[in-house]
């Protein structure tokens, strides 16, 4: 019996290493799910929603490093793959998405369901077509794949139903497709340009992004010539903040005070591997030095004087033996202390002081403490970032990730689905936002459905609470963030999830450590204070103006008493802890 398109392409995503696909099933999808079927050697993961299938596809790939499969229906099914997918392009991991289509001698007529997915998933791709003959077949699932793998992007191939149905082409296989690990290093007569640069400057401050992955000792020796103290940009942390003499904290909105004191302060900037894009956080005298693998990438946040194209690890190597040696540690000591003083004010604020509801900061600086030295932490974009980003401490075994470049909220669900489907023994903890869980949260079902143990801990304040922040700094009174939510826990507990319920700081640390220590899934839902201030490294003018107006306004609006909750949450305790 001949084999068909759907076949070919489940055998070829098996030769490419391929192990899951994430996704739904539906009719112009059948041939693809039938050939899966009979394929040992690819799992596939029902989710109950395709945008939280595009996130776990994104969040696998996080871990592996590999391609990571996502599938979906025609039309609205694989429409909804949209957010989850243009996370995975921003987060530069490699995803392949397979969108099925309508029946082919009906596409252009307005047919039920009809969409055009190869022009929908253009702009959050690097590679988006159509096989609209089966002979076009293994050539286009060839190029998509090696160009996810080696862009770092996703890849659509759009199939319809009939196509997947029919006879396969007859080719010869290709080898495996396994991504290419070039070494790129910057010519010489770049890397003495770079050196006279950092040569003529006496206070260095490297900024290090996620481009440092796997280059951990060479940043750090380079750190040691130049005495210059590390800044991370919140891709980078995880893989440069731990056994790090030379770390001064993130900058940034989510920063600390230290982190961006120490480029406010220094002469020249070393950025490694890093597209941290806030302007306003970068230096306006110093001298610019930006690395990147990506030469587009050079000089689209700041002027930079010098810009290297090459692996951060290669290049950094390459300068270490140029640069002029004794130079005075002044600017490291002085940025080093003044993170330790940050480092402590910090710390007193994450601690248990008898009031309710409990501070979000104490939740995180437990669960960094209780964890495994070898967790994942995904994290909801809003304020469960900003307490990930201050309080989990990484390892050179742990991960964080995050929809850290596109921004969305809902993806701490779906990227702990993603990782833990990888090693279903690896601790794998989501740090929920209430509003995030509530937004996906049917995919709690493709926790049990999957039989993965992942642990969420929800930060429940009852409301958009990063939204909430920034109508303050705005000097606009809080309208529309309020959540009416249920009993998360009871919730868990209706789908098969172990629920806990923690209301006061005193039952917190043993209901963290059960959930921890669990077999299965669990759930915890904290009742956190919603007036938790998270207040920037640096706060401009029209900040300050923004929140003496939010004041005033809340005092007119009749609602004083959210003047008062936020001072009794916040003003003693930064004054007297």
């Amino acid at each position: 019996m001949a084999e068909n398109v759907a076949e070919l392409f489940v055998r070829t995503l098996r030769s490419a290493g391929v192990t899951r696909v994430w996704g739904l099933p539906g009719d112009s999808l059948n041939a693809f799910t039938e050939a899966l079927r009979r394929e040992d050697g690819i799992e596939w993961l029902h989710m109950r929603h395709e945008e939280a299938a595009a996130f776990a596809a994104a969040g696998e790939a996080e871990i592996t490093g590999e391609l990571a499969v996502v599938a979906g229906s025609c039309g609205p099914g694989n429409l909804h793959f949209i957010n989850g997918l243009f996370d995975a392009q921003r987060s530069r991991v490699p995803v392949l998405a397979i969108a099925s289509h309508i029946p082919s001698a009906e596409i252009g007529s307005g047919y039920f369901q009809e969409t055009h997915p190869q022009e929908l998933f253009r702009e959050c791709s690097v590679y988006s077509e159509m096989v609209g003959d089966p002979s076009q077949l293994p050539w286009v699932l060839e190029i998509a794949m090696r160009t996810a793998i080696e862009k770092r992007g996703v890849a659509v191939v759009v199939v319809p139903g009939d196509v997947f149905f029919s006879d396969a082409p007859a080719r010869r296989d290709s080898a495996p497709i396994r991504a290419a690990k070039p070494v790129i290093v910057p010519s010489e007569a770049e890397l003495a340009h770079t050196v006279a640069l950092l040569d003529g400057a006496e206070k260095v401050t490297i900024l290090a992004g996620a481009g440092v992955a796997g280059a951990h000792a060479e940043v750090l020796a380079l750190a040691e010539r130049l005495q210059a103290p590390i800044v991370h940009a919140f891709r980078g942390k995880e893989h440069i903040e731990y056994d790090n003499p030379y770390d001064v904290g993130m900058t940034g909105l989510l920063g600390f005070t230290s982190g961006y004191r120490a480029i406010e302060k220094c002469d020249a900037l070393l950025i490694l591997g890093s597209d941290f894009p806030y302007r306003q956080f970068y230096p306006d005298k110093a001298k610019i030095v930006q690395v990147d693998i990506r030469g587009e990438q050079l000089g689209r946040r700041t002027p930079i004087d010098a810009g290297l194209v090459g692996d951060v690890g290669a290049t950094a190597a390459a300068l270490h033996p140029l640069l002029r040696t004794g130079r005075d540690g002044a600017h490291l000591k002085d940025s080093v202390e003044h993170y330790a003083k940050t480092r402590r004010e910090l710390d007193g604020l994450a601690n248990d002081d008898g009031k309710e509801p409990i501070h979000p900061q104490y939740v995180a600086r437990l669960l960094d403490e209780l964890a495994n030295p070898d967790a994942v932490f995904t994290a909801d974009v809003g304020t469960p970032v900003i307490w990930a980003a201050r309080y989990l401490r990484m390892t050179k075994k742990r991960r964080l990730i995050g929809s850290f470049t596109h921004g969305s909220m809902a993806n701490a669900l779906p990227h702990a689905l993603g990782a833990q489907a990888v090693d279903r023994d690896r601790q794998v903890v989501a740090l929920a936002g209430d509003g995030g869980l509530a937004m996906l949260m049917g995919d709690l079902l493709s926790i049990t459905q999957n039989a993965l143990p992942i642990k969420i801990v929800v930060f429940n304040n009852s409301s958009l609470g990063f939204v909430e922040v920034e109508m303050k700094a705005a000097g606009i009174v809080n309208y529309a963030t309020d959540l009416q939510n249920p009993n998360f826990a009871s919730v868990a507990e209706a789908v098969g999830i172990t629920g806990i319920r923690v209301e006061k700081a005193a039952d917190l640390e043993g209901a963290l450590r059960r959930a921890l220590a669990a077999p299965g899934s669990v759930l915890v839902d904290v009742v956190v204070a919603r007036e938790e201030l998270s207040v920037p490294p640096t706060i401009t003018l029209a900040q300050a103006k923004g929140f003496s107006l939010w004041a005033l306004r809340t005092v007119l609006s009749g609602r004083g008493n959210e003047l008062l909750d936020l001072a009794d949450t916040n003003l003693w305790r930064r004054l007297f802890h």
